[in-house]
Order: structure tokens, then C-alpha cells, then sequence
């Protein structure tokens, strides 16, 4: 679920649409939650659809620490890939606002961390963008990612939270455990999927 104070809007043929801010979102202020409503396809499912269908889900998913590809039933698919983002996925598996959004600003987001299969061309207007997202981009850009999250979940007990209510009682008791003692931060690389690791064996972490 996205945050209640965005709207959806076109911007151009290339880009398609985008995700805008109708309010001020403060820094540390979730803006992704992936909620109960969001569609699942695992590795085994994906492989039965056409190439055509294939393509869509490609397009408008990430693939989380289990290699299962997530459909927003919302407009959160619609939030486009800056190499100078202001939301960034954490963690403890929703996505929160690494700097302040001010009104009409476009949310966006590090699609590197979204578990890409292969390299894909960016659009992003930042002037030192990476060009591409690249699989390899986890490995290499996690601690600097870490430092912008922990500079960010500094603000998360003192911002409006209007999505807190929607992450399940586990997250909640992790993320007040790492605002209790932040000796206990979970990295965003936990969100990596690993090949290997499979659905249902051991080394899955969740």
C-alpha cells in the first residue's frame, strides 16, 4: 500500500506514469507497505505464464528475499527508479522517505534493491545516474544504502505514521526493537534473494 498523500499522474510517452506527493512527507515516514492484498508470484508460477504476461509482471514488480515477484494492487508500482531517490526500501521489508518529499515532488526509488534478473536501462534525470541497474548493484551499494536508511529511521518515532497500523506484529516489534537498541538495525541486504536458498529450505530469511 502506498502512502495515503500521493496520486498517480502521466509524465510522458517514455516514462509513463509517476507517483506524486499531495503533502509534505517528512523524512523517516514510511511509504510502501507491502499489505495483504498484494498478489504473489513465486519462480514456479511465473514460468506457466505467456512471454506477453511475463513482460507485465517484469514491468510492474520486484522480486523480494524469497525470489517471489510482488504486484502492488495500488499505484505503488507506478513509483519510478532515481539514482538520487528520495524513498528507499528497508530492511524490515516497507519502503520509507530518506529525505523530505515536499508537495508535487515525485516519489522514487532504488531499484536496485528489487532483485533485478539482468541489466536494465534507466531514464533517470540525475546527473550522475548510474545509467543502468545492475544485479550487482546490492553487493556493492548496501552499506551506503544502510547509512541513508539509519539516517532516516532517526525521524521514524517523531513523523506521522499513517501507515504504521498496516505492518504486521512482527515488523512492528523489530522496528521498535532497533528504535529501543540500534545495535539491532536490520540491513537492507536481508531483502537480497539468493538463488540457492529455496522457498521452502533452509537459509530462506524472513
Amino acid at each position: 500500500m502506498i502512502h495515503p498523500h500521493t496520486r498517480i499522474q502521466f509524465i510522458n510517452e517514455d516514462i509513463g506514469y509517476g507517483v506524486f506527493a499531495t503533502q509534505f512527507i517528512p523524512q523517516g515516514t514510511i511509504t510502501y507497505v507491502k499489505d495483504s492484498l498484494e498478489l504473489e508470484v513465486t519462480p514456479e508460477a511465473y514460468q506457466t505464464y505467456s512471454p506477453e504476461m511475463q513482460e507485465v509482471i517484469e514491468k510492474y514488480s520486484y522480486i523480494d528475499e524469497r525470489g517471489v515477484r510482488i504486484i502492488s494492487w495500488d499505484f505503488a508500482k507506478y513509483v519510478n527508479h532515481c539514482c538520487n531517490c528520495n524513498t528507499m526500501s528497508t530492511g524490515y521489508g516497507f519502503e520509507i522517505a530518506i529525505r523530505d518529499i515536499q508537495p508535487g515532488e515525485q516519489l522514487t526509488d532504488e531499484y536496485g534493491i528489487f532483485n533485478i534478473p539482468e541489466e536494465m536501462e534507466l531514464s533517470c534525470q540525475y546527473k550522475d545516474c548510474r545509467k543502468k541497474v545492475r544485479p550487482s548493484d546490492f553487493d556493492i551499494y548496501y552499506p551506503r544504502w544502510d547509512e541513508q536508511l539509519k539516517k532516516a529511521l532517526a525521524s521514524f518515532s517523531v513523523v506521522d505514521q499513517p501507515l504504521y497500523p498496516m505492518l504486521d506484529t512482527k515488523t512492528q516489534e523489530e522496528i521498535q526493537g532497533y528504535m529501543n537498541d540500534p545495535s539491532r538495525y536490520k540491513s537492507v541486504y536481508t531483502l537480497k534473494y539468493h538463488p540457492q536458498f529455496s522457498l521452502n529450505g533452509i537459509g530462506v530469511r524472513k
